[in-house]
């Protein structure tokens, strides 16, 4: 229990034999349920985690048939802790990865109801430019922008961090049916957690890297993966949150801006075939060029403005 809450982590594990054991053992005495999902490993990792379950009886282990990726394991272990019935629950990579000394500073923004979902924030730390391989590190940071976008959670940085606590009525809230089952989880959720207004907060965390961990993430592939993913996140929030949930005019603004951007871009395309042509700009392409882009910009700056005022409660 932690002030007066019961907590349970979960920890998605896929061919995580030697570092689960760590995960397992230094988990605080604050923590209620450790439920640790093997995705289908091929190594000994449930066998490490049912071994280490006889020693702790706070330690659960659910086993995928097939392996559904961390967003995936990560639903299930939710799943578990809703139909639970418990207060929080607390997602720790099975790599160790996040410290659970930090447990606890995640936990109280939620365990005092100031917030439904409270998550790590690595990059405003000191010392994250320094101990994040620089590839994550900037890949990271575009993700985080793209994902403020996606989500409506401005004030939200760090977005792929997945050491998070989220409370009982977000757990209640959300179909985790349909969450994102790869690397894209954690954006997923937050635009989730958009919709239903529930209010997320950043806690600044030291980053853990060079503990023994071996990152199954393939950077380039999974920047590509999670903006088209986001992207499809941004239309659904449009249209569950201002359209179908309620009206909200900035729906147009993004309409019309994102209308004038591609018409812009038409306009240039156009300039470009044109000019070897003519030996010159075509006078009229380059102004309705200019007129679409200033015109979309401004659009597009006033969309997100509205979208900020909206969600500025929310933190």
């Amino acid at each position: 229990m932690y002030k007066g809450k019961s907590v349970c982590v979960v920890i998605p594990a896929y061919n995580e034999e030697v570092q689960i054991v760590k995960v397992l053992t230094t988990l605080p005495p604050l923590v209620d349920h450790a439920v640790a999902v093997d995705d289908a490993s091929s190594d000994d990792t449930p066998g490490v985690i049912q071994r280490l379950a006889e020693a702790d009886p706070r330690i659960v282990l659910l086993r995928h048939a097939e392996n559904q990726g961390v967003g995936g394991a990560i639903a299930t272990g939710y799943l578990w802790a809703r139909d639970h019935d418990l207060d929080i629950a607390v997602v720790m990579a099975g790599d160790g990865q996040m410290d659970p000394v930090d447990l606890p500073a995640i936990l109280d923004p939620v365990a005092d109801g100031q917030v439904d979902y409270a998550k790590a924030n690595r990059l405003f730390s000191g010392e994250a430019y320094r101990k994040i391989p620089k590839v994550r590190f900037f890949g990271n940071a575009i993700l985080s922008m793209l994902t403020k976008i996606a989500s409506g959670y401005w004030h939200i940085a760090d977005s792929q961090a997945g050491y998070a606590a989220i409370g009982k009525r977000a757990l209640k809230l959300i179909d985790w049916t349909r969450m994102y089952k790869r690397y894209g989880q954690p954006n997923d959720i937050l635009t989730r957690l958009n919709v239903y207004d529930c209010k997320v907060r950043d806690v600044i965390v030291e980053p853990v890297y060079g503990v023994g961990e071996h990152s199954k993430m393939k950077v380039p592939k999974v920047i590509f993966s999670i903006s088209w993913l986001l992207l499809r996140l941004f239309f659904w929030r449009m249209k569950e949150k201002y359209l179908l949930r309620d009206f909200h005019p900035l729906v147009f603004f993004y309409l019309f801006g994102g209308l004038s951007m591609l018409g812009s871009l038409l306009f240039f395309i156009r300039i470009l075939y044109l000019w070897p042509i003519e030996g010159k700009i075509p006078e009229t392409s380059f102004l309705s060029f200019i007129f679409l882009t200033a015109m979309g910009f401004q659009s597009l700056t006033f969309a997100m403005w509205l979208d900020m005022e909206r969600n500025k409660d929310l933190k």
